[in-house]
């Protein structure tokens, strides 16, 4: 992010609040290489920051009061007490930064109020986790102006409750701390049961391949019945087969679990896609640290299939996003994030990227579908100060 876009937020905070902020900073949003419906599994996920971030030009207050403003919002500014944060008190964009405020708070950490601007390049309903970003850059920045001394993991544990419990979306870790602590060129494997994290270079244009970003436009939401329904789901396949998650699932046990789930289809079609998707995150980890990077499309490939024909999760713009791609040469496709609308990525060879682009837009059109947002994804830097 330029220095420029620093400035211009923090020249709009001044403008709003009448001083300037104690600084400015910035979290990304993120594209999950694979590993999809993993994280609440305490499964494998494998993220990489997206150059697009959530920026916010903060300053401190010691009175109680939190005054919150978005560039993106189309509302003035909203002020609330830090003291009468509750969960599901609100319904408006303002509840992801107040819920951090909400978190960070009840977990005993002094924060007495806060002046913040905002602004995101991060498509909001893209599936590539603006909303984290909002969340994390306000964690970061609330971490430095009052000293709690967090590190980027406990951060994104404590957005992650601030979303499911303050705003009510059931999401997992996976996001918040792909925000938190992605670095550049890097791709982060981890393990969501223990935090355990590593860096796995992961830089498609030196090896002559491009990563596709292919936003739909179509919106979805986590806080809709379907993703809950999905979490509960699992859980209960779980509970059925006698494990804490269903990460304990042994690839090579997934048919005598099944087998035990009998009649239950619906629990057996999350359980095997959970299953062989964790094994595909460790698929790709072995091809990119053997330096097979165009190895990894088929597992993409895969990877959608599971979601769209397992976990069922897909829609008709994704599915024609990845077909399309995969007919103009790709060598790999799939959708990325929770689903029910979203982006799907594509692996492609530099020279054969605007062919793919130009079929991916030619297939929308064709079908009546809203012109699809198609961009390069460059692994980018985790949330940090700016300014």
């Amino acid at each position: 992010m330029s220095e420029a876009v620093a400035g211009r937020v923090a020249e709009r905070f001044g403008a709003l609040y009448g001083h300037a902020p104690d600084g400015v900073w910035a979290a990304p949003g993120r594209v999950n290489l694979i590993g999809e419906h993993t994280d609440y599994n305490d499964g494998f996920v494998m993220p990489f920051a997206l150059p697009h971030t959530a920026v916010a030009a903060v300053a401190r207050r010691d009175d109680g009061v939190l005054r919150l403003h978005s560039a993106d919002a189309g509302a003035g500014v909203t002020e609330l007490r830090v003291a009468e944060l509750s969960p599901g008190s609100d319904p408006a964009w303002t509840a992801y930064p107040a819920g951090v405020v909400w978190a960070l708070r009840a977990a005993g950490h002094r924060v007495t109020g806060a002046d913040i601007h905002l602004a995101s390049t991060v498509p909001a309903g893209a599936g590539l986790s603006s909303s984290a970003a909002l969340e994390m850059v306000v964690a970061v920045a609330l971490n430095d102006l009052f000293g709690p001394g967090l590190r980027g993991w406990q951060l994104a544990r404590l957005c992650r409750r601030a979303e499911n419990v303050y705003v009510g979306a059931p999401v997992g870790i996976m996001d918040q701390t792909a925000s938190a602590c992605c670095r550049a060129g890097h791709a982060l494997f981890l393990d969501t049961r223990d935090l355990s994290q590593r860096q796995i270079p992961f830089d498609a244009a030196a090896q002559g391949l491009r990563l596709l970003v292919v936003d739909t436009r179509v919106e979805h939401s986590h806080s809709e019945g379907e993703y809950g329904r999905r979490r509960a789901g699992c859980e209960k396949g779980a509970a059925l087969l006698g494990v804490d998650a269903l990460r304990d699932i042994a690839h090579d046990d997934l048919d005598a679990a099944l087998q035990r789930l009998g009649d239950e289809e619906e629990v057996r079609r999350l359980v095997r896609h959970v299953v062989t998707e964790n094994q595909r995150v460790e698929r790709v980890v072995a091809l990119l640290e053997s330096g097979e990077t165009r190895a990894i499309g088929p597992v993409l490939v895969e990877g959608h299939a599971s979601l769209r024909d397992d976990f069922r999760v897909s829609c008709p713009e994704l599915d024609l996003a990845v077909d399309a791609s995969l007919a103009a040469g790709a060598l790999g496709a799939r959708m990325t994030g929770g689903g029910f609308g979203g982006s799907a990525i594509v692996l492609a060879d530099a020279g054969d990227a605007d062919a793919v682009t130009e079929a991916v837009h030619d297939a929308f059109a064709a079908a009546g579908f809203t012109a699809p947002r198609v961009f390069e994804a460059v692994p980018s830097a985790g949330a940090r100060r700016v300014g």
